[in-house]
């Protein structure tokens, strides 16, 4: 996945790190993750655990605002969804540089969150919507941007390579 520019951050990760101050700044960057089978399967534990005991709701239901990102105890939507996956595997070891929260489109329009894993062999996705973990191109999303690698407060845009266009002069 190339990433470009700085971009805005999204009101609800402003509003998260707020409150988790200490998880919204600068991260040791040493490049992405080498995996490991051991690693692979920490994954796709966590991603299965999450997707299987969080109730899927919308912020309107939960708080009776639009957007709200938090870690989830019981229910959530997608952003909290990636919250706890990348909570969780920071606490196992993973650097918070290769655990980037991603904002996406879907098919049909709608924003959606989605956690990337850095790796050495590529980017993957743990999404609350798949059961697999996936590379980021193997989805059916346009990538608009995502947490940089650098500093977890700061967002960056995403090159997404299947927009590129192409001409021909004959």
């Amino acid at each position: 996945m190339l990433t470009g520019n700085a971009t805005s951050q999204p009101i609800g990760h402003y509003d998260f790190c707020q409150i988790h101050s200490s998880e919204c700044g600068a991260n040791r960057n040493a490049g992405p993750v080498e995996m490991t089978p051991a690693k692979w399967s920490l994954v796709r534990s966590v991603n299965a655990t999450v997707n299987s005991t969080i109730k899927p709701m919308t912020d309107k239901e939960i708080y009776g605002k639009d957007e709200v990102w938090a870690y989830p105890t019981t229910a959530g939507d997608c952003e909290d969804f990636a919250l706890l996956k990348r909570r969780m595997l920071i606490q196992r070891g993973f650097s918070a540089a290769d655990l980037l929260m991603t904002v996406v489109r879907k098919p049909d329009g709608e924003g959606h969150a989605v956690l990337t894993l850095r790796t050495a062999g590529g980017d993957f996705v743990l999404d609350n919507l798949a059961a697999d973990v996936k590379p980021w191109f193997a989805t059916a999303y346009t990538f608009v941007k995502r947490q940089s690698s650098y500093n977890a407060g700061r967002w960056v845009t995403i090159e997404n390579g299947r927009d590129l266009l192409v001409g021909a002069l004959r």
